[in-house]
């Protein structure tokens, strides 16, 4: 192929990615979907120095750490055990493109892409997987999915369990919060929380030190197992009706679990398991995300070379479909 129709297929000719997708996604089922398989959302970033490229802006870019100039994709990844295969990836259009005709139309932005926030993006790619028949249980993903209150509920409402990172300012009520409408005094017209609002991490460091305990959540290939201290309370989550400004009523009940790792750095999460699900299996579902970085960068460099290398050649031969 000459650098000139290089060039036309990569920036001009339009193809559907349906067929590849659907092969893509029926062979990945197979070989890892399953009720217990976990889906991975996150957002992969490409660091650009100049600005044409479509949604290039400046934004939090995860591959250099800090803010720069990229452009953001929503990644979609099925995982199970440490086994991963990326399925999806999106591109993030910044309101400043969406919203600028001119450089549209340079860069040739189709009519029908607008701008949507990244949950949304992620719970469409979500929604497209299981119509297509992928099998998983479990969503992850970091806090900056985890904060918002319309991506957890979209998830629920799919009745999928999920487990995301959060803020240590995430605010939360006590599981056993309870509301009622005051008595008739002033302008008041929400009902009132009989427990104060908290942040994540102050809820947490109310269950003190006891509170917490050292989990072991798999063992490296090497032997080596992989654990910290975990700790873990039933809560209120406030994203309920808005009462005020940065206000709001008590709503889904979860549990919120703090990681304490060895250098003391902590981490605070939110998940729907059940009251129920036992410690262990709650910070499974929750490491299962790094897990699955960790594979990517170790077991299926060596895993994948002759075994996905010959699982898809023969899947692509199969259906005609082979270069």
């Amino acid at each position: 192929m000459s650098s000139t129709e290089l060039r036309h297929f990569v920036s001009e000719s339009a193809w559907d990615a349906a067929a590849v997708e659907e092969v893509l996604w029926e062979k990945a089922d197979a070989l890892l979907g399953a009720d217990d398989a976990f889906l991975i959302i996150d957002d992969t970033a490409l660091p650009k120095k100049g600005s044409e490229s479509v949604g290039v802006a400046h934004q939090y870019c995860g591959a250099l750490g800090k803010q720069a100039n990229c452009q953001c994709l929503v990644s979609v990844t099925l995982a199970n055990d440490i086994v991963p295969l990326p399925l999806s990836l999106q591109l993030y259009v910044p309101m400043d493109w969406a919203a600028d005709p001119e450089r549209r139309a340079k860069v040739g932005i189709p009519d029908n892409v607008v701008f949507r926030e990244k949950w949304r993006i992620a719970i469409d790619e979500v929604r497209r997987l299981r119509k297509a028949g992928v099998r998983f249980g479990t969503v992850l993903a970091d806090a900056g999915y985890g904060h918002c209150t319309e991506f957890r509920e979209a998830l629920s409402s799919e009745g999928l369990l999920w487990a995301l990172g959060v803020q240590s300012t995430q605010q939360v009520y006590p599981a056993n919060v309870k509301t009622k409408m005051p008595a008739r005094i002033g302008n008041q017209k929400h009902p009132i929380p009989s427990h104060p609002v908290d942040a994540a991490s102050e809820m947490i460091q109310a269950l003190g030190d006891k509170g917490f305990k050292k989990v072991t959540w798999r063992t490296t290939t090497t032997g080596r197992p992989m654990s910290a201290r975990f700790a873990r309370c039933r809560v209120a989550i406030a994203d309920g009706k808005r009462t005020g400004v940065g206000c709001r009523l008590p709503g889904t009940e979860a549990w919120l679990v703090c990681e304490e790792r060895a250098n003391g750095e902590k981490k605070y999460y939110l998940t729907n398991h059940p009251t129920d699900a036992s410690l262990r299996k709650v910070v499974g579902a929750i490491k299962a995300r790094w897990s699955c970085e960790e594979a990517q960068t170790q077991t299926v460099k060596s895993w994948s070379a002759s075994r996905w290398s010959d699982e898809f050649s023969s899947w692509f031969v199969d259906r005609d479909i082979a270069a």
